[in-house]
């Protein structure tokens, strides 16, 4: 059974570059090992991450999330079972959201600041979407 999970959470310490390419190293090296996909969006003080994959692997990652020091205050966004992935094609995509064009936040949030525990799990899965057909998602495996 597949499942997909999205979640957000507010970094322990501002994001910086290091942070994230650790993050995307553990990712690229233990996701494919266990079948999950993904796609990780950061700004310089919050995450919002959707991940694919088995019901099993998905909540054992989920729980790793759960006691990473790098995260705090992690919120369960939306949690599915699903037919097909959505975000195969990444076996963790990545995309600085301090970049993101306002406007475009603005379709899915009542601000222009990103504040994913502000957003509704269908409005960052369709924010996720957006950005994955902007080719603003990058990190293809």
């Amino acid at each position: 059974m597949l499942v997909r999970l999205l979640y957000a959470s507010r970094a322990a310490v501002d994001t910086h570059t290091g942070a994230v390419t650790a993050i995307m190293q553990q990712s690229h090296a233990y996701n494919p090992k266990h079948g999950i996909t993904g796609v990780l969006c950061h700004s310089d003080r919050s995450y919002l991450q959707v991940i694919e994959g088995g019901r099993d692997q998905v909540n054992r990652l989920y729980g790793k999330i759960l006691r990473d020091t790098r995260h705090t205050d992690v919120v369960l966004l939306h949690y599915e079972e699903i037919c097909e992935r959505r975000y195969s094609g990444w076996t963790m995509g990545q995309t600085n959201l301090n970049k993101l064009n306002p406007g475009t936040l603005l379709r899915y949030s009542a601000t222009a600041e990103f504040d994913p525990h502000s957003l509704s799990g269908k409005s960052s899965l369709a924010l996720i979407d957006e950005l994955m057909a902007a080719a603003a998602v990058l990190g293809r495996a």
